[in-house]
């Protein structure tokens, strides 16, 4: 993305035939380390493609190219359990919020601008859709994500400690500044 010719972003709804995509990156070294088991997560996924999860996963492509993944959930719908156990932070913050996750498809790609410009565009089509909570919660170790999420224009909001798969682990809760999004589906970066 520091090319000199801009990149345009484009996110494209999952389909079924995308999961063997998404296994390959799901079982990729930078994706083990922040996200969980392969297999769980791409059931996760299967859900949400098939309707059973209100969560709406997309592929993001960068000029045309697949080359990661972003969802977005509400955080209304995730305040039952097992979420509430998982995350108790989901308390803390507005029911009207609404969260993102993401990763790079290639570990190439990583330290590139790709996710800081990913987001940012991502955050765009959803402020243009009404939301005006959007929230991020990455590992508080996650410091490539963490520069990559204040460079979309998220700043710290929480800390929590959460119960989940990662025994002990803080999460940090970023939301997104409200001046900090551009209203495209398309972005030049």
């Amino acid at each position: 993305m520091s090319s000199s010719k801009p990149a345009r972003i484009e996110f494209r709804p999952v389909t079924a035939d995308d999961f063997p995509l998404l296994e390959t990156w799901l079982n990729a070294p930078h994706w083990r380390a922040w996200w969980g088991e392969p297999e769980t997560e791409l059931g996760y996924i299967r859900a949400m493609v098939e309707g059973r999860d209100a969560t709406r996963p997309f592929v993001f492509l960068v000029d045309g190219s697949a080359t990661g993944y972003i969802q977005s959930w509400c955080v209304r719908d995730q305040l039952k359990e097992p979420w509430l156990s998982k995350a108790p932070w989901l308390k803390q913050v507005p029911p009207n919020s609404i969260g993102v996750d993401m990763g790079i498809g290639d570990a190439s790609d990583l330290s590139k601008g790709v996710g800081s410009a990913v987001l940012k565009a991502f955050a765009g089509r959803l402020r243009a859709q009404g939301h005006e909570n959007i929230l991020i919660d990455p590992d508080i170790t996650n410091t490539r994500a963490i520069r990559a999420y204040e460079k979309a224009g998220f700043a710290p909001l929480i800390v929590s400690r959460e119960s989940s798969d990662h025994e002990n682990a803080a999460v940090l809760i970023m939301k997104l500044a409200p001046s900090s999004t551009q209203t495209r589906s398309e972005t030049a970066v």
